[in-house]
């Protein structure tokens, strides 16, 4: 069977983005799926004089690990000021110095929510445009705007939304 991973890229305790993170992750046909939380990956914010000291932190590593270890990856991207989240942003940072190709040539599914109507935008753009760079094969994509207004409980609550978020899934699930 097929293995996936979905995260929210946020070590908040209520992400809205790890919950469209694992609703997506519920669409998928036909595969095992684990959740990740950023929280169990702690980090330190990245220093090539940490990198010197203590070489790469064991978090990293694992995380690394778990992408290689799956068949494709979804991912719900936080919108900080405009860009990544610090956890986020230093767990990549991290696992960039494992290996710059740190998406390993694995399907993703691309996404990002907000409780604003850009659905993190910003972040999201960055993202779309950077990750190749690091081995990620974006296969399909999809943002949620006004999180609070359209999701409830646990799912999308906009019918045309969902929608798109289904067509999405099917390109994942068929890339995987």
């Amino acid at each position: 069977m097929k293995k996936i991973i979905a995260f929210g890229a946020s070590n908040s305790s209520s992400s809205i983005n790890k919950q469209l993170a694992t609703y997506a992750s519920t669409l998928v046909e036909n595969v095992e799926t684990e959740v990740l939380d950023l929280n169990n990956f702690d980090v330190p914010t990245y220093s090539i004089d940490i990198e010197k000291q203590s070489g790469i932190p064991d978090n990293a590593q694992h995380f690394f690990d778990k992408i290689g270890a799956s068949d494709g990856v979804i991912i719900s991207l936080a919108e900080h000021n405009g860009a990544y989240t610090a956890a986020f942003k230093s767990l990549f940072d991290w696992m960039s110095r494992i290996d710059v190709k740190l998406f390993q040539e694995k399907p993703m599914l691309l996404m990002s929510t907000a409780p604003g109507p850009r659905g993190g935008l910003s972040v999201f753009e960055m993202a779309e445009g950077r990750f190749h760079r690091h081995d990620a094969t974006i296969v399909a994509k999809f943002r949620l705007p006004s999180f609070n207004d359209n999701f409830k409980d646990g799912k999308i609550s906009n019918p045309e939304l969902n929608d798109l978020l289904l067509e999405a899934v099917t390109i994942f699930n068929d890339s995987i």
